[in-house]
């Protein structure tokens, strides 16, 4: 389905069936993956979201609730139900902010490492399996471009232009 653009914005035929092509791969991926991060994850007994939380955490250090949710991109109410079920399963800890004892930091303990780490490996494994029989540069062209991909697509969220969900063009009509 083509958006509704000016004739001046509207990109070339090949560049549109490119676009085609590259959303069916990704939803095929994003599929697939969100899968196997279900049936991988959580048979740790953690949500797909909490183990995006540890990751935060494992890879960028203590930080605030409200940076956290910066990162996950999630409201601060969706944000505190994820962080609460970490910290009552021993995963992660608040503590007193370093830099503003009236504000708390969240940290990732060492069973909320151990964890993550685990966790990790199986998931780096499956990958390794998938690699094994793709060409070294091809393998390094097709992480860089998803790394670009994500990067944009994470850009034009944060910037306040929809990646998902009912884009501003979409209208608000809720059927009345």
């Amino acid at each position: 389905m083509q958006p509704k653009s000016s004739s001046r914005n509207k990109p070339s035929s090949r560049l549109w069936a490119d676009a085609e092509a590259l959303n069916a791969a990704l939803a095929d991926l994003v599929r697939v993956y969100q899968f196997r991060d279900r049936d991988r994850i959580c048979c740790h007994d953690i949500s797909v979201t909490q183990c995006y939380a540890l990751e935060a955490l494992a890879d960028k250090g203590p930080m605030r609730s409200q940076v956290l949710a910066a990162l996950l991109l999630l409201d601060k109410s969706t944000t505190t139900r994820v962080i609460d079920a970490l910290v009552r399963k021993g995963y992660v800890e608040r503590r007193t902010d370093e830099n503003d004892a009236r504000a708390l930091s969240l940290r990732i303990t060492p069973s909320g490492r151990s964890l993550y780490d685990t966790i990790n490996r199986e998931l780096v494994a499956q990958q390794a399996e998938m690699l094994a029989d793709i060409d070294p540069q091809v393998r390094a062209s097709v992480t860089d471009v998803i790394r670009r991909l994500a990067k944009a697509a994470e850009a034009r969220f944060v910037s306040g232009v929809s990646v998902g969900g009912c884009a501003p063009s979409c209208g608000t009509s809720n059927g009345d």
